[in-house]
């Protein structure tokens, strides 16, 4: 959590002994010093008390990251484009750690130049849940094949992956046992 407890200190002219006295119940300045710089993980029940000793409320003191959502101004369902009955935000996509990313420089299959592709790692265990999804496999040597899951020989999820590289005339390719694979979850397209 990022936090503005030094920000806000500082702006009311009070030093950390200061606002350690003015805690209920008091503090020392070292645990107020290692709040505000993050040595300390900042809980609830330690912004409501800073936040009295300042005089602000504990939002004052608690800085999110900046996100831009967008506000729906119309629906598209078939033929007909409408606005919205009530109020209605996109937010934008945010990866997660599982994520690895594709960028497309030279158009194949549905995917054109520019195109920017999110993918799901997935454990062999999880292999079935990409079968007839396009995916990333790594193979030796820093190399990538990507292409149509088309199936996979082993029911624990380990074996033999057939697959199907994008593109007119590309034949079946055999994976042997990829430690890992990325099924594309979100396509980024500028238009």
């Amino acid at each position: 959590m990022i936090t503005a407890i030094r920000e806000v200190r500082r702006a009311r002219g009070m030093t950390l002994e200061d606002v350690a006295r003015a805690c209920v119940p008091p503090t020392t300045a070292q645990t107020i010093g290692r709040l505000e710089t993050g040595t300390r993980t900042v809980s609830v029940a330690w912004l409501n008390r800073i936040a009295g000793a300042l005089g602000v409320t504990a939002a004052d003191l608690v800085r999110l990251p900046a996100r831009a959502d967008l506000d729906v101004a119309a629906i598209i369902d078939g033929a007909t484009v409408s606005a919205p009955r009530h109020h209605a935000t996109l937010a934008p996509p945010a990866p997660d750690a599982a994520m690895v990313g594709v960028r497309v420089v030279g158009g194949v299959g549905d995917y054109r130049a520019g195109d920017e592709l999110w993918c799901e790692r997935l454990s062999p265990d999880r292999y079935g849940h990409a079968l007839n999804r396009d995916v990333l496999v790594p193979r030796p040597a820093g190399r990538f094949l990507f292409g149509r899951l088309l199936g996979r020989e082993a029911a624990d999820g380990s074996g033999k992956l057939h697959l199907l590289p994008l593109g007119a005339g590309a034949r079946q390719q055999v994976v042997n046992d990829p430690p890992w694979i990325a099924v594309a979850r979100r396509l980024i397209r500028a238009l």
